[in-house]
């Protein structure tokens, strides 16, 4: 993999980017702080289509806002979901009279804070639905039955035909069962000669030079399996269209396609490989797509769709515009006329070209967010500890979590995305900064969690990040209902409720338990013992016993899922959410005593 770098460390570099993507068309706005891109004459009288993900896939997705696609995009950081704070500034960007559609791609950060942020928009009367999309045939349905296909660049199509449709003046329901209608008819799978390379990180898993790795991700995860030698050109392809299309796979055979149905063809770009290559792939898929299936795609689409940094990489996806017709109220026509229709974003770079409207002041672009105002606390339903003991306790909690960024980020990089450690050591910085000026000076837990759950949610991007604020909100709100028992049954009994509520709130969007590899290793067993009674040390000590219960465990959920390892009774690291859970929560304990 390439080290090379226009721009050496990733610092800034997000907002950077944004600003120079909006420069290209004088519709949109940037709201540089939660870096979201928004068209600022996107109609209210249509359904306001919002998308988003992790940064280093550009175009995808700011790119794509603007006229007949989206009305506005919101970007996390390199390979993590942006904040739950995030999306909900892009959803108040884009008002629409008809609702909101949340359009995103199966991966567990981006469902968790998108779906926290459509429930808090549903909360204050606005319609809004969540849309998930998942192309990817490499796990199989046997292994990716909980976590379903993870989301490649077909997802590109599928916002442009609702784009489209949207326009057009379809409803908030409609152009959901739309969108679930052609999610439905898509097969995809990648293929990469080497991962990429991340500015300022230190990558591991590269490649062979005679090998090439066939089901990867867009986020440097491992592939499927790895091929050696790597095989033909010719050989490649006849692979990667046997796993999308062959009926007698019971494992991949997600879409069926009948003689004479009209398909699209997506061939997207990871950004690495050069268009030379990119035409021939193209013309090689085409070949064997006639010759060995029958199948004539009536619309073709190649280039950079969804990127992945510099990889030199790129995902195949075919589409059933005849089956979407037939599972949906829209013809075979209509889908066509929503692909054809014509729009001012990067989709005409695979679709055509396009005349540039004339050029708006960059001042006017960008956009400063309203300022936020925080809900005062109620005394009469808080809960106090000494002053003394709390900073004592959250200080040390705090460092002990910075003191371990560099374990858990080398764990995540070989079973995530690397994302972890940082994650956790942002939040713990950001809490430190907060105790230094004296968000427990008054004892007060309540002001502590609703502190945290506005880190959480403007600086904690991914998977965990999307989880710990969805904890930290319901942790808070069951301390204020049952604050009470404090006087009746003493503070413990309120912690071990407020615990158990904050658990069952997160199992509503999460269907991982003890025993899946993830953070709830470490948070199920420690509510579980306040719950039945236990001590705050006896509940640390289960914590910790789950945490290093992890390191025997294969992942059942998230991108570790995708990862070819832990099949060989091989002890594998902690995963390391879990493992954070339980230094956080044991710093609690060593600050206390």
């Amino acid at each position: 993999m390439s080290k090379r770098h226009l721009f050496p460390s990733l610092e800034g570099l997000v907002p950077k980017a944004l600003r120079g993507i909006v420069a290209y068309n004088p519709r949109l706005n940037l709201d540089e702080t939660n870096r979201v891109v928004f068209d600022s004459e996107a109609p209210r009288s249509n359904v306001s289509i919002i998308s988003g993900g992790g940064s280093g896939h550009e175009p995808a997705w700011s790119g794509y806002v603007g006229q007949n696609m989206l009305a506005a995009s919101v970007a996390g950081d390199v390979f993590a979901s942006p904040s739950t704070k995030q999306i909900l500034a892009a959803i108040e960007a884009v008002p629409s009279d008809k609702g909101t559609l949340l359009v995103i791609t199966n991966y567990t950060g981006d469902c968790l804070h998108f779906g926290l942020a459509a429930e808090k928009t549903k909360a204050k009367g606005h319609p809004c639905k969540m849309l998930i999309c998942g192309d990817d045939v490499s796990i199989g349905k046997v292994n990716g039955s909980l976590v379903g296909r993870r989301g490649l660049a077909a997802q590109i199509g599928v916002l442009k035909i609702l784009g489209a449709a949207g326009a057009r003046g379809a409803s908030l329901d409609e152009l959901y069962d739309l969108g679930t209608a052609v999610n439905e008819q898509i097969v995809s799978i990648a293929a990469t000669l080497d991962h990429c390379h991340v500015p300022g990180r230190t990558e591991h898993g590269a490649l062979n030079d005679d090998e090439v790795e066939i089901g990867t991700g867009p986020h440097n995860e491992p592939g499927y399996k790895k091929l050696s030698p790597a095989p033909t050109p010719q050989g490649l392809v006849k692979q990667i269209l046997t796993y999308c299309l062959d009926q007698n796979d019971p494992e991949r055979s997600y879409v069926k396609f009948n003689k004479g149905d009209e398909t699209a063809l997506l061939v997207s770009n990871f950004g690495g490989m050069s268009n030379l290559e990119l035409g021939g792939l193209v013309d090689e898929l085409l070949q064997q797509l006639l010759a060995d299936w029958d199948i004539e795609p009536v619309r073709v689409y190649s280039g950079c769709l969804e990127t992945s940094l510099n990889a030199p990489a790129f995902s195949v996806s075919v589409i059933n515009l005849t089956a979407i017709g037939t599972n949906s109220k829209y013809n075979v026509e209509q889908i066509k006329s929503f692909l054809d229709e014509r729009t001012d974003t990067a989709w005409q770079a695979v679709a055509g070209s396009q005349s540039r409207p004339n050029r708006r002041k960059r001042a006017e672009q960008v956009v400063q967010p309203p300022v936020e105002k925080r809900r005062p606390v109620d005394d009469a339903t808080d809960l106090k500890i000494e002053p003394a003991l709390l900073e004592k306790m959250l200080r040390t909690a705090c460092e002990a979590v910075d003191a371990a960024e560099p374990d858990l980020t080398r764990w995540d990089t070989v079973m995530g995305d690397g994302d972890c450690g940082l994650t956790l050591q942002t939040g713990a910085r950001a809490l430190l900064d907060a105790i230094n000026s004296g968000v427990a000076a008054k004892g007060s837990v309540v002001e502590v969690l609703t502190e945290l759950e506005d880190i959480v949610e403007s600086k904690m991007g991914g998977t965990l990040g999307g989880i710990l604020g969805i904890f930290f909100v319901s942790l808070r709100t069951a301390l204020e209902a049952n604050s009470d028992l404090a006087k009746s049954e003493g503070p413990r009994a309120v912690w071990a409720k407020a615990l158990a509520s904050a658990i069952s709130h997160l199992s509503q969007y999460t269907p991982a338990k003890v025993g899946d590899r993830t953070v709830m290793d470490t948070l199920i067993p420690f509510s579980k013992a306040m719950e039945a009674g236990q001590s705050f040390e006896e509940s640390v000590a289960e914590a910790i016993k789950g945490s290093e219960n992890t390191k025997n465990l294969k992942a059942r959920l998230g991108r570790a899922t995708y990862v070819g390892v832990g099949t060989d009774n091989k002890e594998l690291p902690p995963d390391p959410g879990a493992w954070g859970a339980r230094v956080a929560i044991n710093g609690l304990l060593e600050g206390m005593n």
